[in-house]
């Protein structure tokens, strides 16, 4: 058992501090059960701090505020890289990421080719909601973003100054993307999207 879990430290050390880990990352030092006893272990003498559910990291330590955890944000990212599906952020977690919206919303709704679930981080959840291929071929980063922050703004309901910002933010997006995303857009929002393009 020592062995296992000294690898495991071993692993986590040659890691940066603040890196996402799962159990999985270490199934070649043991069978999945002495790796989750010695991730346990790990926890209690403070080596790493569990995030959420099956989600680990040896945070990186300020010398102001303690140990700093990774954001709800992050995780997401992590677990959609572990389980290679694909996300696109929705509503107000869109809106915010845009910077159209300074409230961080609590909860994230993300859409996902995955299975749908909750992972609850402290008192942020994120929610993977099973949605269809179309909503996930944007290739955009910005382009994906704007067609999400729009729905949840609404048609009609867009104002001047957003219209403005989503327009700019576009302007620095791929060429070749935005044009790809545009097509899979509402005819409404293509409208917008369209400007960045036409005020060359």
């Amino acid at each position: 058992m020592q062995s296992v879990e000294n690898k495991i430290i071993k692993s986590i050390k040659s890691k940066p501090t603040g890196t996402l880990m799962f159990p999985s990352d270490f199934l070649q030092y043991g069978t999945s059960k002495a790796v989750q006893k010695s991730l346990e272990r790990l926890e209690d003498k403070k080596v790493i701090v569990r995030v959420a559910h099956g989600i680990y990291v040896r945070p990186k330590i300020s010398e102001l505020i303690g140990p700093i955890l990774p954001t709800a944000e992050e995780v997401a990212e992590a677990i959609a890289k572990r389980d290679k599906i694909r996300t696109v952020p929705t509503g107000s977690y869109a809106l915010n990421a845009l910077g159209l919206s300074t409230q961080i919303p609590l909860n994230i709704v993300l859409l996902t080719d995955g299975s749908p679930r909750v992972i609850k981080i402290g008192k942020r959840t994120i929610k993977l909601k099973k949605t269809t291929p179309k909503n996930l071929m944007a290739k955009g980063k910005v382009s994906r973003l704007a067609i999400q922050a729009l729905k949840e703004i609404g048609n009609g309901k867009v104002s001047e100054q957003e219209e403005q910002k989503i327009v700019t933010l576009l302007k620095k997006e791929n060429q070749k993307h935005l044009l790809h995303d545009i097509a899979l857009a509402p005819v409404w929002i293509q409208i917008i999207m369209k400007k960045a393009i036409n005020d060359e």
